[in-house]
């Protein structure tokens, strides 16, 4: 038992993993996807997905182990901001197809075991929708549903915004209208009106749209920038970064202290928590609600609320994407993982995300020989898992030439600097198999092109290979169903510059090992010297593509190689 008390002692993780008492809901124990919509599954060959394609390429999710998915914007919208412009909250865009069409995909999923999530995107809407049109011609109760300010006047009486706050698409975050004589704040793009939620209207407007799709059937939301709802009432300026490599435009270039995470907003999450659980307690089916919020720690965990006054179930944990890198080293994974586990606060549930539609892909930013890795470690740390459509199979950033960049953020940013900003290369279109456009269209023109390597980097392909990224995948979320990595403790080291391991530990469960070398060169490790009471060898029980750990072999733990980039997960009784 020295083992074992050993790791309850020093866990970063939580006293009841290892209690064993409480019972874990679904969304603890799933693996959350994104669905990016207009990229998984052509359906009708006019170049962009639909619902209709997502209904078609469920089995795929049920086949991977995915337990819910999660649709990026569907709703109406001029598409500025390929649908993170909603002109209507309450319409599906006909280019995704109908509201019959979502009905059809939810009744799917449910045969399937599936949970489905809608994308909320409550801080801003279309400068085209009613509301703000209406708002313009200050027809109430309208008037006030944005944020609208009188101009400065500099000393030659030439009107200014009313502040230096800067969108996060770059440039000011204020847009003048002859119409009202007044400036309306857009954080994101010119087109993107931010709401106003000091408007009890708007509020009231939100939770109707909750309401709805809540009454249609939906397991929950997923809700965008949350970090925006709210502003300084003072319209301060804020200060400057001191970032060297932004540019007075940059939304790097301030500090955003009055713009984000003010405290009005982590109460506005607790209002909508609330009416999720008052949906939550008629049937026992827990509605959900994860927010993004690329915030520090403290923030970041803000928005889960008290344990009086709970918010988001969990809040995307960001950090493995901001900051391990290609050139990382096992102290980086090492400082970031427990950063994360050592502080989250007693009874709040852990997540980890490594890729999103606004981030280069994780064989783009990390490597392609870390695409295992890293999916093991989103599937293997404590907490719910969130996977990316395409990552399961190692897809790659595309390159996407100036002409051919349609994202306003890397518009915005010039020719010069749009590859800096653009999130294109990573929301090409999903590679099923090596026919035309890589399965996802019959037709040879899709509204970004495909990646060149779809020929060899495939699902199909992936599917038929003896071993592939794929495969692992599948081994790690049926591996994630054991009660050791569902509540077991966890102890993460460092144990060279270049091997980053973790291991998971239940009482009178098998405990597992896991293994990755971020380093270029393979490595022998004794892992016995950074976790004490390890089993003198341990099975392999999944291995990275290419490895020359075998499925089945032992290991002994005080010698173990590592390729160059390879992991493993091993199992041990002691």
């Amino acid at each position: 038992m020295k083992f074992l008390i050993y790791f309850f002692l020093l866990a970063t993780s939580f006293a009841f993993f290892a209690s064993g008492k409480d019972a874990l809901d679904w969304w603890q124990t799933t693996v959350l996807y994104q669905v990016y919509p207009r990229s998984f599954k052509d359906s009708d060959g006019n170049g962009v997905g639909d619902l209709k394609g997502i209904t078609q390429k469920l089995d795929h999710l049920k086949d991977a182990g995915i337990g819910a998915l999660w649709l990026s914007p569907i709703f109406t919208s001029p598409g500025v901001d390929f649908g993170y412009d909603i002109s209507n909250y309450t319409q599906i865009d006909p280019l995704f197809g109908t509201i019959e069409d979502l009905r059809e995909l939810k009744s799917a999923a449910e045969k399937l075991g599936l949970k489905l999530l809608l994308d909320l995107v409550p801080n801003h809407v279309s400068n085209e929708s009613e509301w703000f049109k209406k708002s313009v011609q200050k027809i109430d109760p309208y008037t006030d549903y944005f944020v609208w300010v009188d101009p400065k006047k500099d000393e030659n009486g030439t009107r200014q915004p009313p502040n230096n706050w800067l969108s996060d698409f770059g440039g000011s975050a204020w847009e003048w209208r002859e119409e009202r004589q007044q400036y309306y704040l857009h954080q994101f793009a010119v087109q993107q009106a931010d709401l106003n939620y000091r408007n009890k209207h708007v509020v009231q407007e939100i939770k109707d749209v909750m309401r709805y799709w809540l009454d249609q059937g939906m397991d929950g939301f997923r809700v965008d920038a949350v970090t925006f709802l709210f502003e300084d009432e003072q319209l301060r300026d804020e200060p400057l970064s001191g970032d060297p490599g932004a540019e007075p435009t940059d939304q790097s270039y301030l500090k955003h202290v009055y713009t984000q995470n003010q405290p009005a907003t982590f109460d506005m999450v607790q209002q909508w928590r609330a009416l999720l659980d008052e949906y939550s307690s008629k049937d026992h089916s827990t509605r959900v609600m994860f927010t993004e919020a690329y915030a520090d720690l403290d923030n970041t965990f803000k928005y889960y609320g008290t344990k009086e006054r709970p918010g988001a179930h969990f809040t995307f944990n960001f950090f493995v994407i901001e900051y391990i890198k290609n050139t990382s080293t096992a102290d980086d994974y090492e400082n970031i993982t427990s950063l994360w586990l050592k502080n989250i606060p007693a009874g709040d549930w852990p997540n980890w995300v490594v890729g999103n539609h606004d981030q280069h892909r994780v064989a783009s930013r990390v490597g392609p020989g870390l695409v295992d890795a890293m999916n093991a470690l989103a599937l293997l740390m404590p907490g719910t898992a969130v996977t990316y459509n395409g990552e399961e199979i190692g897809m790659e950033d595309t390159f996407i030439s100036w002409n051919q960049t349609v994202d306003p953020q890397g518009l915005n940013a010039g020719p010069q600097r749009y590859q800096l900003f653009s999130r294109d290369p990573e929301r090409t279109p999903f590679q099923w198999d090596n026919t035309t456009s890589a399965g996802f269209s019959t037709s040879n023109t899709t509204w970004l092109p495909v990646n060149s390597n779809y020929k060899w980097l495939n699902l199909q392909k992936q599917q038929e290979d003896e071993d592939s990224h794929y495969k692992v995948y599948k081994q790690l979320v049926q591996l994630r169903k054991t009660k050791t990595i569902q509540r077991g403790t966890t102890h993460t080291a460092a144990v060279t510059q270049q091997v980053f391991a973790f291991v998971r530990a239940l009482d009178g469960e098998v405990t597992y090992i896991v293994a990755m070398n971020v380093g270029n060169s393979s490595a022998t490790v004794d892992l016995t010297r950074s976790f004490s009471g390890l089993p003198a060898t341990a099975t392999v029980v999944v291995a990275s593509v290419g490895s020359t750990l075998v499925r089945g072999t032992n290991q002994t733990t005080s010698a173990l190689t590592l390729a160059a980039k390879g992991f493993v997960a091993l199992e041990g009784r002691t």
